[in-house]
């Protein structure tokens, strides 16, 4: 097994607490499922939004798919002028077989235009 660290971004059309956690729900199922990732898995999940989300911290979807055991940080990102509106962050710390390069970093709604390689 190996320690990897998991990247993923998506964006939410509007700062409301539901959208906020559906969004960061729908991302956090995607990047477990992508990468074969299960909650006995996870070491830690770091989140991070950008300014204008204030409406809910992200982790708070990770407590509502049952991941109770796993510690969680909610961060705010700097705020930089241009930078994408409306977006959560998340970098998943977990054990996996999976090398380095098996690794999927998932990117959804707005957030896609992050990676230039995908």
């Amino acid at each position: 097994m190996y320690y990897r660290a998991i990247r993923g971004a998506t964006t939410v059309k509007e700062n409301t607490l539901e959208a906020i956690l559906e969004e960061t729900s729908v991302l956090l199922e995607a990047i477990m499922a992508e990468n074969q990732i299960g909650s006995d898995d996870l070491v830690s999940i770091l989140f991070t939004t950008t300014p204008d989300l204030t409406a809910a911290f992200p982790a708070k979807a990770a407590r509502r798919l049952g991941l109770s055991d796993t510690p969680l940080i909610c961060a705010q990102e700097l705020d930089v002028k241009g930078a994408l509106p409306r977006c959560i962050r998340v970098m998943i710390h977990a054990y996996t077989s999976k090398s380095k390069q098996e690794i999927k970093h998932i990117y959804l709604n707005e957030a896609v235009s992050l990676r230039v390689d995908a």
